[in-house]
């Protein structure tokens, strides 16, 4: 990967896209490459919409704004396609991830004519069956690193390990059931529409 990929994170304040975006930038700086992560901040508060950005690259990143022409956008709350305009400037090419249980068919009405790809993810059901919580963060973070191919999923698991042990080296139940939801969103991520 020797150009720079932009990402903007859509969710709602407590689902952890900032946290996500912020884990993607350490894990892809521990491999090496040179990074952004950042959130933009408004008046957030517990399910406000907000958003989040990574800018990932082989090469030194020089712009310093927010993406307003992103390769990918990760939509945590899909609640949010009916009030956000999440596909506002993606790049010919790029491609638009969202945590559903539905099918890109059915989401399509909700898209204002984007004719891109679509990644789905039920990140409800995955957090169900490995976390026994809903924290749509963790696999939303393992589908966008699927689907953006910045690294390789193994890498991507062995650095996750590592920063997971270190966050919750007092909780290994925890550590346990986050490294179940990254290789299951992984192998779940679903592609549902190409062009």
């Amino acid at each position: 990967m020797s150009e720079l990929v932009e990402i903007r994170w859509h969710g709602r304040g407590g689902q952890g896209a900032k946290t996500a975006a912020l884990l993607l930038a350490d894990v892809a700086f521990n491999i090496g490459k040179h990074v952004q992560g950042f959130p933009e901040y408004g008046p957030e508060r517990m399910g406000a919409p907000i958003t989040a950005y990574d800018r990932i690259s082989d090469q030194e990143i020089r712009v310093h704004s927010n993406i307003y022409e992103p390769n990918y956008v990760a939509v945590v709350d899909e609640t949010l396609l009916h009030t956000v305009d999440v596909t506002r400037g993606i790049k010919k090419g790029g491609a638009i991830l969202i945590n559903t249980e539905r099918s890109s068919e059915e989401l399509m009405p909700e898209l204002n004519g984007y004719e891109g790809r679509i990644y789905t993810i039920n990140a409800r059901e995955i957090c169900d069956r490995t976390l026994g919580k809903y924290f749509p963060n963790t696999p939303m973070l393992a589908a966008i690193v699927k689907i953006t191919g910045i690294m390789e999923p193994d890498r991507f698991l062995e650095e996750m390990k590592k920063s997971l042990q270190h966050k919750f080296a007092k909780k290994p139940e925890v550590l346990e059931g986050n490294m179940k939801a990254l290789k299951m969103a992984l192998e779940e991520v679903r592609s549902s529409r190409k062009t």
